[in-house]
């Protein structure tokens, strides 16, 4: 509760704040203040050793608080700018303060962490320099993600280059018989075109589609659908697919129709993508099941799999821009297929997520509201 009274003003006040926190002192209650950021955060004397390490800094860093106060920041963190361009030294130098700036340090036990950071001067209240303060997140996933971004665009690239070679190459076949082709062979060359223009057709709409999601430029154009009936289609042009492998694929609902508001094209781009993986990652005479069941203001679907599931680890980031886990290194795609799905699913008001266990299968379940709220 912070006092109702002017503040005094007073050498042990110069703030001149009140606060009434249970007996807690202001120092006490602006050091729980930092100690609840969840960021890194210390603070340096004018000779930048440190003097505050919070509890986010440890969990970075791996060092506890009690092992670095009074040691040079540099010596603990080992940043890559302490040497040439250290920010703090900057800042008690004179200069600006500095925000956001990435750089690297290292942890306890002299791994590197990508940090983005900040510094800023410590003045005491007649604006005397007393030192610094300074701030940082690990940005490692954030790294990592830019990282798989650019080896994806280079796979996508060579995926392209790969499929648009073999299109050329059997395109000449067939144009250079000059005195006709067996019908078989003519057949077999025009399939294997179809095939490939449909990766690179797929690749594309994949870019494409997340790039204007994500941006908002696709807004789902609502309408009432049947949902099952949607569904049902679905399965039935995928039932010739799944049955060359061996696969069974089921549609189970307990309603004969059900109706949302919805756009009908980006829901079956969901679940063509949702089957799309079920099949890549099932095993042969393995079952795939789809069940829809309804409340009275929304829709639950389920499609489960008896595939290799998902490890535990890749599971909170199943659907991140262009991650694959590491069961789909030798798999086709690039990883934006459930990112895209994510996204049209939250345009429509609706959530999605993954339970699943490695060996057993996966089961991904979207909710969906029966009527679109503007």
């Amino acid at each position: 509760m912070i006092n109702k009274r002017a503040p005094e003003v007073t050498s042990d006040n110069p703030s001149g704040y009140s606060l009434e926190k249970g007996g807690m002192s202001d120092l006490q209650f602006y050091k729980l203040i930092i100690d609840s950021l969840p960021a890194g955060v210390l603070t340096v004397n004018a000779d930048l050793q440190i003097t505050g390490f919070n509890p986010w800094a440890e969990r970075i860093t791996g060092f506890a608080a009690s092992e670095v106060i009074g040691r040079h920041c540099g010596e603990v963190l080992r940043g890559g700018r302490c040497m040439s361009q250290c920010p703090l030294r900057s800042v008690l130098n004179g200069h600006k303060p500095l925000s956001l700036i990435e750089t690297t340090i290292h942890n306890k036990w002299g791994e590197q962490i990508p940090v983005r950071m900040s510094s800023a001067g410590l003045f005491d209240p007649k604006g005397r320099l007393i030192g610094g303060v300074e701030s940082f997140h690990d940005i490692s996933r954030i790294k990592s993600l830019e990282r798989e971004k650019d080896n994806l665009v280079s796979m996508l690239a060579h995926d392209m280059k790969s499929s648009l070679s073999i299109i050329g190459g059997f395109a000449l076949r067939l144009l250079s018989q000059k005195y006709g082709i067996d019908p078989e062979k003519g057949e077999r060359y025009l399939k294997i075109i179809r095939d490939e223009a449909f990766k690179i057709e797929t690749l594309i709409n994949d870019f494409l589609d997340f790039s204007r999601l994500e941006s908002g430029k696709i807004r789902p154009n609502f309408s009432s659908i049947s949902l099952d009936r949607e569904l049902l289609e679905l399965v039935e042009a995928y039932q010739v697919k799944a049955a060359e492998l061996g696969l069974t694929l089921e549609l189970d609902t307990e309603h004969e129709i059900i109706l949302v508001e919805a756009d009908a094209t980006q829901l079956r781009r969901v679940f063509s993508n949702l089957l799309d993986n079920a099949i890549k990652f099932s095993h042969s005479q393995g079952k795939i099941k789809i069940t829809i069941n309804q409340t009275s203001d929304k829709v639950i679907i389920e499609v489960k799999d008896e595939g290799i599931g998902i490890a535990e680890d890749d599971l909170p980031f199943i659907f991140d821009p262009f991650h694959r886990g590491l069961a789909t290194h030798d798999k086709e795609g690039v990883g934006l297929g459930l990112a895209g799905v994510k996204s049209i699913v939250e345009a429509h008001g609706g959530q999605i997520r993954v339970d699943s266990e490695p060996g057993k299968g996966s089961v991904f379940t979207v909710h969906l509201p029966k009527t679109h709220r503007t």
